[in-house]
């Protein structure tokens, strides 16, 4: 059996190679983040939305609705058009999926218990007042998010798990 033959790269051609791997990863993972504008778009759709329902009046909500399916589909469209690869779940990882999970249940669970609050203290328009520190959250802690996202994904090792 013939001796394997080792290669010997040496040490700088192995320190750019590795360099570039971490730049093309970084890129990656800034291309797939959602971006800041998302955020924003989606909380004052949100706000519309549950303003026009809020009315009780049928074609306030009917119009509401619509333009909150046009505007969300088209927001989606630009973020899914912009994303040109698909990060592997295994790079956001365990902890990426719950800060995502805890995230959005501490969203919802605040917007409903305002919410219900509020309409049981006879405030008017109870569920518009509860949207807006939702959408305020969304606005400004979703680019938090997607920057610590970043950092999980970025602090992954190279070579992980397959």
């Amino acid at each position: 059996m013939p001796e394997e033959e080792v290669m010997d790269i040496p040490p700088i051609d192995a320190e750019l190679a590795l360099a570039e791997v971490r730049a093309r990863r970084e890129q990656v993972i800034d291309t797939n983040l959602v971006p800041g504008w998302f955020w924003r778009a989606v909380a004052v759709l949100m706000v519309l939305f549950v303003a026009a329902v809020d009315t009780g009046i049928t074609w306030v909500v009917a119009v509401g609705a619509v333009v909150y399916a046009l505007g969300l589909g088209a927001v989606i469209l630009a973020v899914v058009r912009k994303a040109r690869v698909q990060v592997r779940p295994a790079l956001i990882g365990i902890r990426g999926g719950l800060t995502i999970a805890a995230f959005t249940i501490v969203l919802v669970a605040a917007g409903i218990g305002l919410g219900f609050a509020l309409e049981a203290l006879g405030v008017p328009f109870p569920a518009t007042l509860a949207t807006l520190p939702v959408a305020a959250g969304l606005a400004f802690g979703g680019p938090g998010l997607m920057g610590h996202l970043r950092k999980l994904m970025m602090s992954r090792p190279l070579a992980g798990a397959r």
